[in-house]
């Protein structure tokens, strides 16, 4: 680390004693009603990704929406859909070890999981030292003017706004890692592959930076929009019923790597049966023949959106700690 960037990393441990107390959540985080469970850490900062209303509003915009869907009063499993006010809720490690986590929950593009594979992981990041974002983004089959862009535009502006506001949270905005579950995962692997695709207009400071991530970790990801491979719902959701076969390569990640893609870690389990395993098979092909870093881990039993929760008891349940090495052996951690 040379002179400047330690002393970026000072003034912003410096900043985030000073600046936590102003800053507070814009938009809510979710409620589905009733009590959250005991002892388990809420995000009580969001950031709103776009100054007023996000771009390209539908005409008649989705009203946000919030499903809990856990029968279990000491677990929550929140569904969010309708999404108009994109923003990350934010969680932060006692210590800061200066790298920070964005989080892209799945959902299939229906919705987003923000428990399960959003607000479970940031917890086990930021107990370990990560400053981690868990992102609400907006949904392609609601009619926003960037079509199937328009979640990639989300993630593209996530990764800006972090790094703009590195000093707030006492993190290296050269840090800044992506991470995704499922349809999650497409999205993960697609800022991974796409990042410097242009998906919005220049509004601030803040889309001058760059939103390509130090890594990206598909989980159990979508990756193929190709018939067969793809998972059918997400496919649909976001290009449509009949996608002509251009659209379909602009959003399959395997088919979109460039040389300079960041180091990636893929994880899936071979007996998943919502995602076909081929997703991260074909990814993985595509990342080396372009030579770039790529760590695969494949599980003989798991399933599909294990996440934590469901990994517990199972070899698959080894998947966080291998994580954490690989992003040690990267530079990451």
């Amino acid at each position: 680390m040379n002179s400047d960037r330690r002393s970026l990393l000072t003034a912003g441990l410096f900043a985030s004693v000073i600046g936590s107390a102003k800053l507070s959540a814009q938009t809510p985080v979710p409620s589905a009603g009733g009590d959250l469970p005991p002892g388990l850490p809420q995000p009580v900062e969001t950031i709103d990704l776009w100054p007023g209303d996000a771009p390209g509003m539908p005409a008649t915009p989705p009203v946000e929406q919030t499903t809990e869907r856990s029968t279990d009063a000491l677990v929550t499993d929140r569904a969010v859909l309708g999404i108009t006010k994109p923003r990350m809720a934010v969680f932060r490690p006692d210590r800061p070890n200066g790298a920070a986590v964005l989080l892209i929950p799945g959902g299939g593009y229906r919705h987003v999981v923000v428990d399960k594979e959003g607000y479970e992981m940031a917890r086990w990041l930021s107990a370990r030292g990560f400053t981690a974002f868990v992102l609400f983004y907006r949904l392609p089959y609601d009619g926003w003017a960037a079509g199937p862009d328009v979640c990639l535009a989300d993630a593209q502006r996530s990764m800006r706004l972090i790094r703009h506001r590195h000093r707030d949270f006492a993190i290296d905005p050269e840090r800044v890692a992506v991470m995704g579950f499922s349809a999650g995962g497409h999205l993960c692997a697609d800022l991974g592959t796409r990042f410097a695709t242009k998906t919005y207009s220049e509004i601030d400071n803040a889309d001058r930076l760059t939103a390509k991530p130090f890594a990206a970790a598909p989980i159990y990801p979508v990756v193929s929009m190709t018939p067969g491979v793809a998972h059918a719902g997400s496919r649909e959701r976001l290009l449509g019923a009949a996608p002509p076969a251009a659209l379909e390569a602009a959003h399959s990640p395997d088919r979109n790597v460039p040389a300079d893609a960041p180091p990636f870690f893929i994880l899936h389990a071979e007996d998943d049966d919502v995602v076909p395993v081929e997703n991260s098979l074909l990814l993985r092909a595509a990342l080396k023949a372009k030579g770039v870093r790529v760590e695969t881990h494949l599980f003989e039993h798991g399933g599909h959106g294990f996440g934590l929760r469901k990994a517990v008891g199972k070899p698959v349940a080894a998947w966080p700690d291998l994580w954490r090495e690989w992003a040690r052996s990267v530079g990451f951690a």
